[in-house]
């Protein structure tokens, strides 16, 4: 596609803005929570945050629910502009069923290499809880770089960048958190790139659910003309006992007899 600037923020509106909202809600019914002392922070990371321990212990929710939690504002800010940037944008494009299969991915990818890394005893000793949308916004950016590359961004409202460039400077910083203090988080994020990725390449373009449609209809319908086609044949069990033949096409339809022809292999049964 032909390069342009995103200047500002796209549309609020469709699946983004309900991803958005559903994270704000999230933000600020934890934090009237802790503030009216209803909960410490402590155990809402460790049983909605993604804990592995817990996890591992059969707290499966926690691979959707961490997505939710952000402890900090600035974080959380971050985050869900990001969210609301990259997420309108590719809505745009793809629509919101897609957009919403796409963080999807993104999200599951994050705790899958979470939780991979913590099994493989590789934490270091460094694996805390995972928070934030930061892993899902990592999967529409690395599809924004894949799909938009030439698309340019304003980095800092600056500096001019395309987003297959700027999706791998991030891939690279991460990559660099892999040899620190971080790893564990890092690992994760990582991980959301993947799903982003994977969903990219594979994934339906009009989105999962669509696919999923579609291919039970087509089950469906093969199943009816199976059906068709073995009351066709009974009926012509029956009428031939009748001392009359009728003759059926392929899909169990009478074929009359008028027109008719022997040498159609579409015509017959």
């Amino acid at each position: 596609m032909a390069s342009q600037i995103q200047l500002g923020l796209p549309d609020f509106s469709g699946a983004t803005r309900k991803l958005v909202l559903w994270n704000v809600g999230a933000y600020f019914a934890l934090l009237l929570a802790t503030t009216a002392g209803l909960v410490g922070i402590g155990p809402v990371l460790a049983h909605l945050g993604l804990f592995p321990p817990n996890v591992l212990r059969g707290e499966l929710w926690q691979v959707v629910t961490y997505s939710f939690v952000h402890p900090g504002f600035r974080g959380a800010l971050w985050d869900l502009l990001s969210l609301w940037m990259i997420g309108g944008l590719l809505e745009s494009y793809h629509g919101g069923r897609w957009l919403n299969g796409l963080y999807a991915a993104s999200v599951l990818g994050t705790a899958v290499a979470a939780l991979g890394l913590y099994a493989a005893g590789a934490t270091g000793g460094g694996a805390g809880a995972v928070t934030g949308c930061l892993g899902g916004t990592f999967g529409l950016l690395v599809a924004v770089g894949l799909l938009h590359g030439d698309l340019e961004f304003l980095l800092l409202f600056v500096v001019r960048v395309k987003a297959k460039y700027l999706a791998a400077i991030y891939v690279l910083v991460v990559l660099a958190m892999l040899f620190g203090e971080q790893k564990f988080y890092a690992f994760a994020w990582l991980g959301g790139a993947a799903g982003g990725w994977l969903w990219v390449k594979f994934a339906p373009r009009r989105g999962l659910g669509w696919s999923v449609s579609e291919s039970w209809y087509g089950v469906r319908n093969r199943y009816y003309r199976w059906k068709r086609r073995r009351a066709a044949a009974k009926f012509q069990v029956y009428m031939r006992k009748q001392g009359r033949t009728m003759r059926f096409d392929g899909h169990g339809h009478l074929i009359d007899e008028d027109q008719y022809d022997p040498n159609d292999p579409t015509k017959w049964n």
